[in-house]
C-alpha cells in the first residue's frame, strides 16, 4: 500500500506536468510580438525598394534628352550661319550691283624676297583702301591665301588703279613699290588681282596687277 507521502508526491508530479505546457505556452506568447517587430523593418525595406527602382530610369532617361537638345542647338547654329551668309550675299548684291561692282584682291607667289607690311590702293586718284598686315596674315598669303582688300562701285568707262606695297626687301631693307594699271569698266563685275612675286633673275620682288575678264 502506498503511503500518504507517496500519494502527495505523485499528485505534485501530475500537477507539475500539467503546469509545464502552460509555462511553455506562456513563454511562447511574448515571442510573437518580437517576430512581428523584426518583420516590420523588412516590410518597410521591401516597400521602399520599388521607389528606388522607379527613380533609376528617370536618371538614365536624362542622357538621351540632353543629347537631343545638343543636336537641336547645333542645328540652330548651323541655320544661323547659313542665314548670315545668305544675308551677306544679298547685302552685297544690293549695295554693289553687278553693273557697277569692282573687287580688288591681294595674293602672293612665294614672296621670299619681300616681307609684306601694308598695301594702299587708289582708284582714279582717290584712296579707297589701306591695310596693315599681321604676321599671321602674311603667313596665310604665303600658303596660297587670297585676300579681298576692296569691294566698291565704279561707273562704266575707263579707270586707273594705283597700288603701293611697303615692307622689307632683300637684305632687310625698307621697300616701297607701286603698280599701276588702266582698265575699262563695263556692265559686268570687274575683278582685279594685285600679285606679289619673286624675280629670281633680278633677285628682288615684283608687283603685278592682273585684270580678270
Amino acid at each position: 500500500m502506498f503511503k500518504r507521502s507517496h500519494f502527495l508526491i505523485a499528485a505534485a508530479f501530475v500537477a507539475g506536468a500539467a503546469l509545464l505546457p502552460m509555462a511553455w505556452a506562456a513563454d511562447a506568447k511574448p515571442a510573437a510580438p518580437a517576430v512581428l517587430l523584426a518583420a516590420a523593418p523588412a516590410s518597410a525595406a521591401s516597400a521602399a525598394a520599388p521607389t528606388l527602382v522607379a527613380a533609376a530610369p528617370a536618371t538614365s532617361a536624362s542622357s538621351p534628352i540632353a543629347a537631343t537638345l545638343d543636336g537641336r542647338i547645333q542645328d540652330v547654329k548651323s541655320d544661323v550661319i547659313k542665314l548670315n551668309r545668305d544675308l551677306l550675299v544679298l547685302e552685297e548684291e544690293l549695295l554693289f550691283p553687278a553693273n557697277t561692282q569692282v573687287a580688288l584682291f591681294v595674293s602672293m607667289d612665294v614672296g621670299k624676297m619681300f616681307e609684306l607690311d601694308s598695301v594702299q590702293i587708289k582708284l582714279d586718284d582717290k584712296m579707297v583702301s589701306s591695310y596693315l598686315y599681321t604676321p599671321n596674315e602674311v603667313a596665310a598669303l604665303h600658303r596660297g591665301g587670297v585676300q579681298r582688300i576692296y569691294l566698291g562701285n565704279l561707273r562704266t568707262g575707263e579707270h586707273e588703279l594705283v597700288a603701293f606695297f611697303t615692307g622689307k626687301g632683300p637684305h632687310d631693307r625698307d621697300y616701297k613699290r607701286g603698280a599701276t594699271v588702266k582698265f575699262e569698266k563695263g556692265s559686268d563685275p570687274k575683278y582685279i588681282e594685285l600679285r606679289i612675286k619673286d624675280s629670281m633673275g633680278k633677285l628682288q620682288p615684283e608687283f603685278d596687277v592682273k585684270v580678270w575678264q
